[in-house]
């Protein structure tokens, strides 16, 4: 049996080897044919050479991402030891750092690597198209750039959208009073707000209209420039919502569109605008597109075991 010892140089052996050698438990489940002991500061593997040689690989990806981010965790674990290269799973310094400081001082940061992902794509493009599921924090990273180009004058507004499918289009709208205004289907993108923004403040910015919330039939027949616009659950425009919305954008703006493909609400045989836009302008310069994916679910770690189990049903359908 072929032997490898590992030397942990320069990087602390328990935050590397996580609470209980958790990581190192999980480097057994992906090597389960090695035998894997950490002691000290050394890994020892035992198995065969092909296997070793792997093994040896992937623990330098992660020693290096470790070197990097100063943190491992399962989801970090995950995404190196399926990669197939360091441009997977890593991303800029830049993309890393605090987007914007919230509410008592929070930090507000992309957390994962398709969110960081995200936030280089928003720095390059003008419009970009972020795609996952539930939990994965697409709209809750787009609300904080926003905020964040607000904050830095980049922008003079940010306006969020939202199809309203589920009850028609309630056009209520901004100001009054502000729970009462907001219906139902706009309330995450408020709560991202409130994580952000006091709420006093916030208040006074949604009456002035520096910050815009409100369904998506308001944006017909407007040219919004000089703004950071977030279209949310973009997976239930129509294809006429979508070029509508598309065909808005002015000057000096941002479009940032969030959707999940498989929670679609719209009838039975209605062609989801956003599926239809991401073969349309796929190749189209100056548009970026972002796909998260159950790696990156931030939420209760059960909506991942959730996603999972879903997904094992559709497949099957």
């Amino acid at each position: 049996m072929n032997e490898l010892i590992i030397e942990l140089e320069e990087i602390a052996p328990k935050e590397f080897f996580g609470a209980h050698n958790v990581n190192i438990e999980l480097l057994k489940k992906y090597f389960p044919k090695l035998k894997i002991v950490a002691r000290g500061n050394k890994i020892k593997a035992y198995g065969d050479e092909d296997l070793l040689e792997e093994f040896d690989r992937r623990l330098t990806m992660l020693m290096g991402h470790f070197g990097k981010y100063n943190k491992l965790d399962e989801n970090a674990i995950e995404r190196v030891l399926t990669s197939q290269s360091t441009d997977d799973y890593t991303t800029s310094e830049q993309s890393g750092e605090t987007i914007v400081h919230g509410v008592g001082g929070r930090l507000i940061k992309a957390q994962t690597l398709n969110q960081r992902k995200l936030v280089e794509s928003m720095r390059k493009n003008d419009m970009v198209f972020a795609i996952g599921p539930a939990g994965t924090g697409k709209t809750y990273t787009g609300v904080a750039l926003a905020v964040q180009a607000l904050k830095n004058k980049e922008v003079k507004r940010i306006i969020l959208t939202r199809p309203a499918v589920e009850a028609g289009e309630n056009l209520g709208f901004l100001p009054g009073d502000l729970k009462e205004k907001l219906d139902p289907y706009m309330q995450p993108l408020y709560d991202a707000l409130r994580d952000m923004i006091p709420t006093e403040k916030l208040t006074t910015l949604i009456e002035n209209g520096t910050i815009q919330i409100a369904p998506l039939a308001f944006m017909r027949g407007r040219t919004l420039d000089n703004a950071f616009v977030i279209l949310d659950e973009g997976q239930n425009t129509t294809h006429a919502q979508m070029k509508m919305f598309l065909t808005r954008m002015g000057k000096n703006a941002k479009f940032l569109l969030t959707g999940d493909p498989g929670q679609i609400d719209l009838p039975r045989r209605t062609i989801s605008g956003l599926k239809e836009a991401l073969l349309i302008l796929k190749n189209v310069e100056g548009v970026g597109m972002v796909f998260l994916d159950d790696k990156d679910v931030i939420r209760h770690k059960l909506v991942k075991k959730v996603i999972e189990a879903y997904k094992s049903i559709e497949n099957r359908e």
